[in-house]
């Protein structure tokens, strides 16, 4: 029996050529298989996806998500994404730059955690389609644990274009 406890979301993300495994969509597959060589079970892999950077970065980013099954804690996940990106030549530098590889826990099937230097879910997940898009290919009816909402719902609800207003209802 599965338990969801073990089950991570992690959203990857490139924008840099990296100079083994080539352009973004290739770094992103490769971290997949580093993800896997480093104990953590692949379960799925969503299609990857090209969105616009935020913040001073130029290039487009590929994003993707992956579900990963592992009995580590949360801390020690982080630690192992942490370990991968540097493997990839991921340097400390600009928030929202370029880089190589970025890895994210945005999903942990045990709820909340909170602790210096790590908040899941991650703090921004429900307000960006790079990471809700793939997440819907992978866990459309997992719940965020702050909300309640779907994924599929907080997808809707980021995307929906704005209705008119309705009109009340006779007698209301």
């Amino acid at each position: 029996m599965r338990r969801t406890s073990d089950l991570y979301v992690i959203a990857l993300g490139s924008n840099v050529r990296h100079a083994r495994h080539g352009g973004p969509e290739r770094v992103l597959q490769a971290a997949v298989s580093a993800l896997g060589k480093a104990g953590l079970g692949v379960e799925a892999m969503a299609p990857v996806i090209r969105s616009a950077p935020l913040g001073p970065s130029l290039r487009r980013y590929a994003n993707g998500a992956v579900l990963v099954r592992s009995d580590l804690s949360p801390p020690a996940m982080l630690a192992q994404l942490k370990s991968i990106e540097r493997e990839f030549g991921r340097r400390g530098g600009k928030r929202w730059g370029s880089r190589v590889l970025d890895l994210d826990i945005v999903l942990w099937g045990g709820g909340e955690w909170r602790s210096a230097g790590l908040c899941v879910p991650h703090a921004a997940f429900r307000l960006r389609d790079f990471v809700l898009r793939p997440m819907m290919a992978l866990v459309p009816n997992w719940r965020d644990p702050r909300t309640g909402f779907s994924i599929k719902q907080l997808h809707s609800r980021l995307t929906r274009s704005l209705r008119a207003p309705r009109e009340p209802r006779p007698g209301a």
